[in-house]
């Protein structure tokens, strides 16, 4: 490093100087260069730290909005579930609901077929009453006129 001093010092200024001189200044000059080389290496590290702290910001802030629609499509997801729940429930009660009317509705055919059995048996009942009135009729027809005659 000490060379890169040297041989960057114009050589007439330097060359011409009493030794003491040459040193000093050349103490100087490192000591400056030294001095120089701290301010850009802090200057650096700021620049550093305020790079982790943009980036950090940057990051969390990036996280921040996809955290909003994960926690917006989670919220939404509880939703749709309960509300799959809830159907599934209902469903269920309908279905019941429904074989009961279905039940119910067998139930009150078998009774109608009932009541056409009753009635139609009750027209056959008529219609052999009839029949059997008719032939006792003509049975006491017949034998009244065999007795008046």
């Amino acid at each position: 490093m000490v060379s890169y001093l040297v041989l960057s010092l114009p050589s007439q200024r330097f060359l011409g100087l009493p030794a003491f001189y040459r040193t000093t200044m050349l103490s100087r000059l490192l000591k400056e260069h030294q001095a120089k080389q701290n301010e850009r290496k802090e200057l650096q590290e700021r620049r550093r730290r305020e790079a982790i702290a943009a980036a950090t910001c940057l990051t969390e802030a990036l996280v921040d909005h996809l955290n909003v629609g994960v926690a917006q499509a989670y919220v939404n997801q509880r939703k749709l579930d309960h509300e799959v729940k809830t159907l599934q429930v209902q469903a269920s009660q309908f279905s019941k609901q429904t074989a009961q009317w279905i039940s119910m509705v067998e139930g009150f055919n078998q009774a109608l077929k009932e009541i056409g059995d009753v009635e139609n048996w009750a027209r056959s009942i008529e219609m052999d009453m009839r029949t059997i009135a008719t032939a006792l009729e003509y049975v006491h027809k017949g034998q009244l006129q065999s007795a008046c005659s």
